[in-house]
């Protein structure tokens, strides 16, 4: 299986983004270049590696991803922070 990470980054609008990769090296310093143009990172640079998990391919990551994606701010802030606490009373939470 290939290994895969997660990883979120903090931008310079202090929003952040979220993505999948097999190579958190490499992308990361796509993200800080701009190398994609027009992307959401572009317009958002610099940004910061404040997270990362790693996986055993790509079906699995993928899925975390999308579920990182639909947290709130407030969940995304506890899990960078390693807040298990808070990230569980969040869990709890309905909005």
């Amino acid at each position: 299986m290939k290994t895969m990470y997660v990883y979120i980054l903090h931008c310079a609008d202090d929003s952040f983004y979220i993505g999948v990769t097999n190579n958190i090296e490499r992308r990361f310093l796509e993200h800080q270049q701009g190398i994609h143009e027009g992307s959401y990172t572009s317009y958002r640079r610099p940004v910061e590696l404040v997270y990362y998990e790693e996986f055993d391919g790509p079906l699995v990551a993928i899925a975390r991803e999308k579920q990182l994606k639909n947290w709130s701010r407030a969940k995304k802030l506890a899990l960078i922070q390693a807040h298990e606490r808070e990230l569980k009373n969040l869990a709890k939470k309905k909005f």
